[in-house]
Formats: structure tokens, C-alpha cells, sequence
């Protein structure tokens, strides 16, 4: 029989140490240990016996992947063109976001033509049945049993042998294994049911879908290693005040990462929306100082948001910066460039910058756009209507080029957009729009006629020397 070992793991990060402290080394949270069992492994690993396995070619023949297309578009597409046989899933989010409902949903869709099984460990099965009638997919064949045991899951799908094809486990977190003493959602119980539930997918070919809990912070709860096991890790959020719902793709082994799927809440609901780039942008019908249209890549597709600025004299010894959707250190980058290189005046002023529609940018494309809106506000000098602006800036005020620059001329011109400020840039695209190739910030802002000069919105937008 092997040895118990009592040792205390970090509930954030997984480290092990020998006894309690109050913080932990490795990752530098504050009370985060919980005492657990360990199994102790032999002495020898090399004594243990095992057996020969064939060796397998590198030039191989390639077995045909199987695709269970779902019916709902937005998550077939950002899973790479459907869910894959034999995978698991992590589905992310916040509190009340939509996780449940989403996967609810899906294997409404799923049911009419697989057989489906969904295991709550947070809700009974009456309380599941509400949301379905709420959701008007009641007569739907999706089968429902609520437990947070996993010997009672497996017992399960073994007296229905190969009967479901598709398993939905609401939470990880809430499921646990006699085997160990720990209570679930700890390390050992998550690293240990998941263990079990990607054995169970891969051996019997059957498509696993967790719900994870996230943290304070918006990562995922439990150690790192449980995104590491599965195979596809996907994050659903969104802005509480918005009804819009993005379910974004961090990982995925059989698919493209950073895909974008976007869903509208409603009262029946998730609804998918299929133009996306329709919805963050505001219909105005006039240029508005301190808004410019961007074009970004989230994936492989292509979204045209508007950034908005807002610049205001400041009521404090140190200026306010608020961004919403963006790196705030980039924002400090741009600011110090337009100081910089531009002579535009910053230092006692407030700086509010705002993505529409709850979305995130992560890509330096958006510099550009950022620095316009910026301009256009402090000097109160509208952008033309029907303008889209893309690139990178550099510390030294010249703009760089970027990817996928055809298919966002090629988005913008399909939604009306008749101008466009970019990069310098040999490839093909640029006769869709009127476009101003441009080399440096200084140049982008004199063609939008965006000069700092004292006197244009009552004070200087100079530095005075």
C-alpha cells in the first residue's frame, strides 16, 4: 500500500510545500495554502514495469478528424469549424455571464442529432428544467442528472454504454472523487476529476464540455496545469451593462486561436449575431470630435469598433487616466509620442479613452486609431465621416505596418467606409477605399488638419516654452 504524505498546495498557482505559510513563494499570494494528501511514487520509477511500444513515422498516414456541428454558427466557428470527437472543452467566465445558459443551448442544438447528458453539480435538475422552459427548449432530448460525486458521473455513462455523445460538467469545481480526502474545487480534486473525465473523452470518443470558475482577476481558478490537460480553453465574457456576450478562444489544438464568437442576451436567451461589426459602431449621422473608427482582427475575422476619447482639464495635481477595452500602458506610450514627437500638451489634462461595445483590443493596430481620437479631441477637430484608421506606432513616431491589412480594407468597404488612413503598404486592397497612406503620426495629423496651435479650443493644446 503507498504512503500518505500531508502537504500544503497553493490553491492559485499548484506549487507544493511542506508546511503552511502565509505566502507563497511561487506565485506570491497571500493565505492561499490548503493541507492535502500526496501519493508518494516508488523509490525506483525505473523499476516499475512497463511494456514496448511501437514506433510510429513521422510521414504516416493522417486519420480524418470528426466535427460535431452544433447548428449555433458563433461557437462552431470559434472551435474551428465545429467541436472535434474524442476532445474536452473549458468553458470560463464570470458569475451569471451566461456559462450555463450557453452550453444549455448548445446541446439543445447538439440533441437532434446526438445524444446529449448534462451533469449540474450547482443547480437540481427542477432548477435546470426552469431555464429550459425560460429558454423555450424544453422538448428538447437532453438528458439531466445532478450530482457532484465522480463515481456517480461514471457509473452513469457506464450502465447507458456508448448511449451519449456529448457530456456538459457544471462546474469542475464542484466535482470531486472519494479516492482523495481534500474537498472539491482544491488542486487535487480538480487536477484529478479532470484527469479522469479526459481519459474517459479520448478512450470512448466522446466530447466533454467543463464549466470553470474564474478568479478576481479573470483567470481561471485552480492550478494552471487544468488548461494544459484539456484541449480546448475558451473564455465567455462581456460587460454586465451590455447585452452583448463575446466567447473568445485561447487555446485550441485543432483550431486557430483568439477566434471571436459574439452572442446578444436576451429574455429567451442567447441570440447569435452575425454581423458583429454592425453593433460597435454608434449610428450617428455627424463626425463627432474624439471618435475614430478601427478595423481589428480578432481571429480570423475582422470587427470595425469605434474608440472614444475624452480630454478635460484636470482638477488635481496628477492627471486621470481611464481606459476601458485597452492596455493602459499603451495609452501612456501614445500620450508620451504625441508629447514627444507631436507637441501636443497632455500634462494637465484628464484622459478618459473607451472601446464601444464592451470588446478588448490586444493588437498595436489600434495605436494609430488611439492617437487620432486623442488629436481629435484635444483639439476638437472631428475626423471625416466614413473613415477608417489601422497601425502601429512606433516610439519614434512612425507608423508600422500591419497584419491582414486587405481584409480590413476589405470589412470597412463592405459596411460603407469610403476613406481610409494606413500604413504604407504594397499590398493588394488599398483601391477598395480612398486610401492615405501615411509614414509618421506627424503626417497622418496635418492631412486631418489636427496641428496643435494655441487658441483652437480656448487653450493652448502646446506646451507652453
Amino acid at each position: 500500500m503507498k504512503k500518505l504524505k500531508r502537504v500544503y498546495v497553493c490553491q492559485a498557482c499548484g506549487a507544493t510545500f511542506p508546511k503552511w505559510i502565509g505566502r507563497c513563494d511561487a506565485c506570491g499570494a497571500w493565505n492561499t495554502l490548503v493541507e492535502e494528501i500526496e501519493d508518494i511514487l516508488p523509490s525506483s520509477v525505473v523499476s516499475v514495469p512497463g511494456k514496448s511500444l511501437e514506433l510510429c513515422p513521422l510521414d504516416g498516414p493522417l486519420v480524418h478528424v470528426d466535427r460535431l456541428l452544433s447548428g449555433v454558427t458563433e461557437f462552431d466557428r470559434v472551435c474551428g469549424g465545429g467541436i472535434v470527437t474524442g476532445s474536452i472543452l473549458l468553458l470560463g467566465g464570470e458569475p451569471g455571464i451566461g456559462k450555463s445558459t450557453l452550453l444549455l443551448q448548445l446541446l439543445a442544438r447538439l440533441s437532434k442529432a446526438y445524444p446529449c447528458l448534462y451533469v449540474s453539480g450547482e443547480e437540481a435538475v427542477d432548477q435546470i428544467r426552469l431555464r429550459a422552459r425560460r429558454l423555450r427548449i424544453e422538448k428538447t432530448a437532453v438528458s439531466l442528472i445532478a450530482t457532484t460525486r465522480l463515481e456517480d458521473v461514471l457509473e452513469t455513462l457506464a450502465q447507458h454504454q456508448g448511449a451519449f455523445r456529448v457530456l456538459v460538467i457544471d462546474s469542475i469545481q464542484t466535482l470531486s472523487t472519494s479516492l482523495l480526502d481534500s474537498a472539491a474545487g482544491t488542486v487535487a480534486q480538480v487536477r484529478a476529476t479532470t484527469s479522469a473525465l479526459t481519459e474517459l473523452a479520448k478512450t470512448k470518443g466522446l466530447v466533454v464540455l467543463l464549466v470553470g470558475h474564474v478568479t478576481k482577476d479573470g483567470m481561471l481558478a485552480g492550478p494552471k496545469v487544468l488548461e494544459h490537460m484539456v484541449d480546448t480553453v475558451l473564455y465567455f465574457e462581456g460587460d454586465r451593462g451590455q447585452p452583448f456576450r463575446l466567447l473568445r478562444s485561447v487555446k485550441n489544438r485543432f483550431g486557430a486561436c483568439d477566434e471571436l464568437g459574439v452572442f446578444e442576451m436576451h429574455d429567451t436567451g442567447l441570440a447569435e449575431v452575425p454581423n458583429p461589426s454592425a453593433i460597435f459602431l454608434t449610428q450617428r449621422q455627424e463626425p463627432v470630435p474624439g471618435t475614430a473608427v478601427f478595423v481589428s482582427i480578432e481571429g480570423t475575422r475582422p470587427l470595425v469598433v469605434e474608440i472614444q476619447a475624452l480630454v478635460g482639464s484636470t482638477g488635481f495635481s496628477t492627471p486621470r487616466r481611464s481606459v476601458v477595452g485597452w492596455d493602459i500602458n499603451r495609452l501612456h506610450m501614445i500620450i508620451a509620442v504625441l508629447e514627444t514627437r507631436c507637441r501636443f500638451a497632455f500634462g494637465q489634462r484628464d484622459v478618459y479613452l473607451s472601446v464601444t461595445g464592451g470588446l478588448r483590443l490586444n493588437e498595436p493596430a489600434a495605436d494609430l486609431a488611439v492617437a487620432a481620437a486623442l488629436a481629435s479631441a484635444l483639439t476638437n477637430v472631428a475626423l471625416p465621416l466614413n473613415t477608417v484608421i489601422f497601425g502601429e506606432v512606433g516610439l519614434t513616431g512612425e507608423i508600422r505596418s500591419v497584419s491582414h491589412h486587405t481584409v480590413r480594407l476589405k470589412e470597412a468597404h463592405k459596411l460603407g467606409f469610403k476613406h481610409a488612413f494606413m500604413p504604407k503598404d504594397k499590398k493588394k486592397g488599398a483601391e477598395l477605399l480612398e486610401g492615405h497612406c501615411i509614414q509618421s503620426l506627424q503626417e497622418c495629423l496635418r492631412t486631418l488638419d489636427m496641428v496643435p496651435r494655441r487658441g483652437r479650443t480656448g487653450s493652448s493644446t502646446l506646451e507652453d516654452t
